[in-house]
Formats: C-alpha cells, sequence, structure tokens
C-alpha cells in the first residue's frame, strides 16, 4: 500500500474505528468504466458523518432551529487503494482521530466485502457559530461522546 501522509501504521489505524455506515453502490454511481466514480466517494463520506454524529447524539442538537451552532466541513481529502464496482456491499468506517477546541479531525476507512481497505479518507470539520460564522468550542460531553467512540473495537 503506498504511504498515505494522515496514517502511520496501517494496521494500528484500521483498529481505532469502530463505527460504520453501510452503502451499496448504486448503477448511477458509477462510471463508464463499471467503477465507483471519484466523486461519490465524498458523499459516502458525508453520509457515513452525519450517520455517525447521529449515533453520537450530536446532530439533533446541531439541527435545532434555536440552536446558534452548526458544523461545517474545513477540509476533505481520500486516498483510492482498490477500485469499486457497481453492487459492492461497503462499510464506510468513522472516528473522530483527533479532537481540537472547535474542530474535529474525523478519517475515514473504506472496506469492501472481503474486508479489504479500498478507500482511505479524513477531514476536519468544525463546529461554528450561526450568527458570527466564528468557531465555537465543543462541550466537554461532545468530546466525550467522540472520545468514548472510539474506544468501542468492532472491526
Amino acid at each position: 500500500m503506498a504511504s498515505i501522509p494522515y496514517i502511520e501504521n496501517i494496521k494500528e489505524w484500521e483498529q481505532t474505528f469502530s463505527y460504520y455506515c453501510p452503502i451499496k453502490v448504486r448503477f448511477s454511481e458509477t462510471d463508464a468504466f463499471g467503477h465507483l466514480n471519484n466523486t461519490r466517494v465524498f458523499v459516502y463520506f458525508e453520509e457515513a458523518r452525519i450517520e455517525y454524529f447521529k449515533s453520537l447524539g450530536l446532530m439533533s442538537e446541531w439541527m435545532k432551529k434555536e440552536n446558534d451552532c452548526i458544523i461545517v466541513t474545513a477540509d476533505l481529502q481520500c486516498n483510492y487503494i482498490k477500485q469499486v464496482f457497481f453492487d459492492e456491499q461497503l462499510k464506510v468506517y468513522v472516528t473522530a482521530h483527533h479532537i481540537g477546541n472547535t474542530s474535529v479531525d474525523l478519517h475515514y476507512m473504506v472496506k469492501n466485502e472481503k474486508g479489504d481497505i479500498c478507500i482511505t479518507g479524513r477531514g476536519r470539520i468544525v463546529q461554528i457559530s450561526k450568527q458570527t460564522g466564528k468557531p465555537v468550542e465543543w462541550t466537554d460531553q461532545m468530546i466525550e461522546k467522540m472520545k468514548s467512540a472510539r474506544k468501542k473495537i468492532e472491526v
């Protein structure tokens, strides 16, 4: 496997994930060559990220109209390891790799039905005020929820 800047040891990194979102590759998501279009991966990351935050009980708070805080994606990247094709069943894993004061560096791992890592990724998510657009610190409860999700190993 090629060197990926945000992963020091792939085997150790793989063990940091506990949450995943199942995704089936639709025909419309493939290109003329029959494999997954490279842009769809970011949609998969988004779906897994939202489901991850929902599983932690955080998404419902951000969605309340009276809540001043929302999350935004500050950066997002991925590395393609193996090709993915129509009708494959994927598991898109998400973990909070590094939690800062107002942001979290999420890591993503996509595995196929054989358990092979096909795609890796990372992205920084920032909590901001809807009114000012400025970063807002995570609460202690939010930090604890993200940290505790890393401890459960179901891979």
